[in-house]
């Protein structure tokens, strides 16, 4: 896929490919300041009437055009490319030494080979190049064909500091690309452990998910059991009245029906809730908050009424949000659940949960209060934290974690706690509307 950047070649590439985007880059910046190095001597030549260099100069212009665009056509052309701006590059510099003089200080674009064929080839393949270079230089004063105004001295001299430059950019280089190399490591090493993290909240999800369940077909069983015993006592009572030969009127039958059909309506009732509590549901919906702890408190009624749990909340207002309900009921009702749990284990009398709604700006407040006993100062800051709990083998520790989870990823708020007046304080903070 292409990406508008002209130093890349419009190509993308990989936290692996590091290193062939590096050489991307470079071999464009080259072919780019050659380009207008050549442009300038272009025009200098022209004005200077040396018509035959200012043609040469023309011609390694277009060849550095047809390079970009070689470049932006084919990535695996970049090896070829690399090769002939290598080979231009060493031919430009020698010719510049036959044909020019020491004192036009053309000598000095030879400080730029070393970066130029160190970032474009291998180590194994610059060193041949760079022996060519230099034995060409060597050789001008003593070959026959060209006249050259250098000195076998200034030359000996300029491949001497050549040499010295080549070589400090050569161990440059190397520690560049050792830190790349630590760099991409590291990088590695993190990605590894994105993935283990990743993992692992998927599990503790999963795992959630299967205790949720487990706490829901156990409210399901306790939702169930009392009309279930209605139904059957219903029944039992005629039957044993017809074992018995007792008379058993039309108007006992009726009610017993009447009873026994309110009684499944109310269990259909209880399997709609339900259903649509372990539906997924990812789309925001216009919900009264008040309804939905309603909801909450509706199944686990059971379990209140078992332990005669007094519950205060006023239910005469109404709080329109957009929100994901089925999500709030499970951090509702996890919260609530943890508090009936403690009323058990600690055998409270007069148990009391309070709840409460306030409207603050775009956020919802819920505050639910219990009176079982607080939460230790020394556990205050891990409840939210996987697999913590303080019921024992009773208590998988997913619970908080999960509802602190939901309300972070798909509320951006948290539950604040605190622990006062002998008791708990969860507040469930709601935004009004979800995007």
């Amino acid at each position: 896929m292409l990406k508008k950047n002209f130093f890349t070649s419009g190509w993308n590439f990989t936290p692996e490919e590091r290193e062939m985007k590096s050489k991307f880059q470079m071999i464009n910046i080259g072919i780019l300041l050659s380009s207008v190095a050549v442009i300038y001597g272009t025009i200098l030549n022209t004005l200077k009437g040396d018509y035959n260099l200012a043609i040469f100069e023309f011609i390694l212009l277009s060849i550095n055009l047809l390079l970009i665009f070689l470049l932006r056509k084919r990535r695996d052309l970049y090896s070829f490319v690399s090769l002939f701006v290598t080979m231009q590059f060493t031919l430009l510099l020698i010719v510049l030494i036959y044909v020019s003089s020491p004192g036009e200080m053309k000598h000095t674009w030879f400080f730029t080979y070393p970066i130029i064929i160190l970032y474009f080839k291998d180590e194994k393949k610059t060193i041949p190049w760079f022996l060519f270079l230099i034995f060409m230089l060597l050789i001008a004063p003593f070959q026959p064909f060209f006249h050259t105004d250098y000195t076998f001295f200034q030359l000996f001299y300029l491949s001497f500091v050549l040499g010295v430059v080549s070589t400090i950019v050569y161990f440059y280089k190397i520690k560049m690309d050792e830190a790349s190399s630590l760099i991409a490591k590291q990088e590695r090493l993190l990605t590894k452990k994105v993935e283990e993290l990743t993992k692992k909240d998927n599990l503790l999800t999963v795992q959630s998910k299967q205790a949720v369940m487990g706490e829901m077909i156990s409210m399901i069983a306790h939702q169930w059991r009392q009309p279930l015993s209605t139904v059957t006592l219903n029944i039992s009572n005629i039957q044993v009245k017809k074992l018995l030969g007792e008379p058993v009127d039309d108007e006992e039958i009726y009610k017993a029906l009447s009873t026994i059909s309110d009684t499944i309506v109310y269990l259909s009732d209880t399997i709609d809730d339900f259903q649509t509590y372990f539906r997924p549901n990812k789309e925001v919906k216009k919900v009264d908050v008040t309804g939905i702890i309603e909801k909450a408190l509706s199944f686990v009624k059971p379990r209140l009424k078992k332990l005669n749990i007094e519950i205060c909340f006023d239910n005469s207002e109404s709080y329109m949000i957009m929100t994901y309900s089925n999500e709030l009921i499970q951090v509702l009702l996890n919260i609530i659940n943890n508090a009936i749990d403690e009323f058990l284990a600690k055998d409270i009398e007069s148990p009391m949960l309070k709840i409460k709604i306030e409207d603050r700006d775009e956020k919802l407040y819920i505050t639910i209060q219990d009176n079982a006993g607080g939460i230790p100062a020394k556990y205050i800051d891990t409840i939210f934290e996987p697999y913590f709990s303080t019921k024992g083998k009773n208590g998988t520790g997913l619970g908080l974690y999960m509802s602190q989870m939901i309300m972070q990823k798909q509320f951006q708020t948290e539950i604040a706690v605190k622990s006062e007046n002998n008791g708990s304080i969860f507040t469930v903070i709601v935004p009004k509307k979800l995007a």
